[in-house]
């Protein structure tokens, strides 16, 4: 009752069609990446040169163990490593699709029982059953199938790309975040400690003014001094409630818990003398963005070659092997399993878009277009990594200089705001020299104190700019356990949600 042929017959025709099989589509080929072989910005804290290793763990220099352990809660913590982590497992899943459809797309058993009621005399009902299993192979004849699989692939990688991206740029987030609490917590200091100082100012002038040795004028000067220095006090408590808050959002943890966390600090955080920087060439490897940005160009390169594919006849191996039987004539279905009963069908079969009015074509443009849009993204990132490692490097070494001449300047203010004072008490000199004095030694602490947490917001600036921090991170272990046992119990995951081994730094540095 089904039509047939050979097996055998069939599979050997087969064979040409697959040894014939050809890849249809561009092969990618790496851009050239515009980037310079040595760093523009040359100084003695710079420590350049392929045998310069960029550390790793770089907050670690700053000798903070307040920072390392926000570091580390940020790690664990932070909602945005949570969903970058999710959606490695969600490529994984669409890697796999891609991997299933080399094998036969459809394999599915069915069977039906239908009563039907016929007109005319007799018996007007028939009764009829199928069971069976059919099959369909569409041959990777152009190579779809192995391009959507190196598509698949390199989303993946893109996406862990940015999962490296956004560790690095957290890294950076906190450790800047921590570093600017430090910096507003030490102005504010110096601004009570000269809050107290024009204190005792004030009250030298309002006693000679009481003793009608110094004019209205004087005090009045005196006044104007302290209540603009009392005035940044809110500013800056404003400020670092706000940092605060920050910090909280980054590492998903009550604020007040942070304020309380962060009581009893040793200061800004100071970098160290020298930094290695390595060479422009590495920002090539390190950088997660320049990866990824590499990655979605691949998976768009493949994907010019899976449209063209649809210019060309597709070939599926099709098969059906059941059994089927009703009542009519006296039979039985009980019967539906008997020899007579079953059948089989398999053959080639093939289909060609011919007429599709420009559609296919005009897909493949789309795909190109968007793939040259990816290289040109790609080179645009390379040119500004390796800006942003510059303006690192020239805003470390120039905060470092410009904290140098203000220290030298804090000196000098204290100096002459305390010759100033002795000699307005000895009547050598006007209250106008001691109150610029002291509004000069003001301004000069507090800028020092800014300039200190300058140095160590470029110093992390640069090191984020070189790449470095994601290496220290499992990427497996950013999907807390009680998150797994979760999807786990939606989810048959297999083992996609097992934590691999820690990776150790060597084998990060082998490659």
């Amino acid at each position: 009752m089904f039509s047939s042929i050979s097996l055998r017959a069939v599979t050997l025709g087969a064979l040409p069609l697959v040894s014939v099989s050809c890849m249809v589509g561009p092969e990618y080929v790496a851009p050239v990446a515009p980037i310079e072989p040595a760093w523009g910005m040359d100084n003695s804290s710079l420590q350049k040169g392929s045998k310069s290793k960029v550390d790793l763990s770089w907050w670690k220099q700053f000798n903070d163990p307040q920072l390392n352990l926000l570091v580390e809660e940020a790690y664990d913590q932070n909602l945005s490593i949570r969903s970058a982590a999710l959606r490695i497992l969600e490529s994984r899943a669409i890697l796999g699709i891609a991997e299933g459809n080399m094998f036969p797309q459809s394999q599915a058993a069915s069977g039906d029982l239908f009563r039907t009621r016929a007109p005319g005399g007799g018996n007007p009902y028939l009764n009829s059953t199928s069971f069976g299993f059919d099959a369909a192979w569409e041959l990777d004849f152009w190579g779809k199938f192995r391009k959507s699989i190196a598509s698949a692939d390199a989303s993946l990688l893109a996406d862990v790309a940015n999962f490296d991206d956004i560790v690095t740029s957290l890294t950076a987030e906190v450790a800047t975040a921590y570093v600017n609490v430090r910096t507003v917590e030490e102005r504010i200091a110096i601004a009570k400690k000269n809050v107290d100082l024009q204190e005792k100012s004030l009250n030298i002038v309002e006693l000679q003014f009481e003793a009608g040795t110094v004019t209205e004028l004087d005090v009045l000067q005196a006044k104007t001094l302290l209540t603009s220095t009392q005035a940044q006090i809110p500013r800056f408590k404003a400020t670092l409630y706000k940092l605060h808050n920050a910090l909280a959002v980054l590492l998903a943890k009550d604020a007040d818990l942070i304020r309380s966390q962060l009581k009893g600090g040793k200061g800004i955080p100071v970098a160290p003398v020298k930094v290695a920087v390595g060479v422009p060439a590495e920002l090539l490897r390190r950088r997660p963005d320049i990866r990824q940005a590499e990655m979605l160009s691949i998976a768009l390169c493949e994907q010019i070659g899976i449209s063209k594919t649809d210019l060309y006849p597709s070939f599926t191996l099709v098969g059906f092997l059941g059994v089927s039987a009703n009542d009519l004539s006296g039979s039985s279905l009980d019967d539906v399993f008997s020899g007579d009963n079953g059948g089989f069908s398999f053959g080639p079969t093939f289909r060609w878009n011919i007429l599709n009015y420009g559609r296919i074509k005009n897909k493949v443009r789309v795909d190109d277009a968007r793939f040259e849009q990816a290289i040109t993204a790609y080179q645009n990132i390379v040119l500004n990594a390796a800006r942003e490692v510059e303006d690192g490097m020239t805003g470390f070494v120039h905060s470092k200089q410009e904290a140098e001449f203000l220290r030298q300047g804090v000196a000098s203010s204290e100096r002459s705001t305390e010759i100033s004072m002795i000699q307005y008490k000895d009547g050598l000199t006007g209250y106008q020299r001691v109150l610029d004095s002291i509004r000069s030694l003001t301004q000069r602490q507090d800028q020092y104190a800014a300039v200190k947490g300058t140095i160590a917001t470029d110093f992390i600036a640069m090191y984020k700019a070189l790449g470095g921090g994601w290496e220290m991170r499992d990427r497996a272990e950013a999907i807390p356990q009680e998150v797994r046992e979760k999807m786990m119990q939606r989810t048959d995951w297999g083992k996609f949600l097992e934590v691999p081994a820690p990776i150790q730094v060597s084998e990060i540095s082998k490659g």
